[in-house]
């Protein structure tokens, strides 16, 4: 397992009633209702969306770092749609993710070397190494 040597930033929240409760963080950025996965009703999010929009908007950061290190720009429209699947399986539930990369304009080879250094330095990336099934492909 990987230590941290220095805390950079801690992110804190309290969540009441689970999947049918809310969420709120410590310095109130962050107030929304929770609703299960494919529910109708209500008008908040499950954590399989929250994880989703925080993988891929880490996944942007870390593909941001790896550009300056190879100096080369982003592109402006670079985005990632992220799929978090909440299933069950031989032992219980289990999630497995999906991460479609777009970066209009870089040759693909450029792309896919900027893709494999994010996923290798991208936190989400390396929680989930060898923990769930992950695809990540370049749109």
């Amino acid at each position: 397992m990987s230590r941290i040597d220095k805390v950079l930033y801690t992110g804190r929240t309290t969540t009441r009633g689970g999947r049918d409760g809310s969420a709120r963080s410590d310095d109130g950025r962050l107030d929304i209702a929770l609703t299960p996965p494919g529910s109708s009703h209500g008008a908040g999010t499950n954590p399989e969306q929250l994880f989703a929009a925080g993988w891929s908007a880490c996944f942007i950061g870390a593909m941001g770092h790896a550009a300056r290190a190879a100096k080369v720009a982003l592109p402006a429209d670079v985005s990632v749609a992220a799929e978090v699947d909440l299933g069950t399986g031989e032992g219980g539930y289990f999630l497995q993710a999906r991460l479609m990369v777009s970066l209009p304009g870089l040759d693909l080879a450029v792309a896919r070397q900027l893709i494999d250094a994010a996923h290798a330095t991208c936190p989400y990336s390396k929680a989930t190494r060898g923990n769930i099934d992950v695809t990540i492909t370049l749109a």
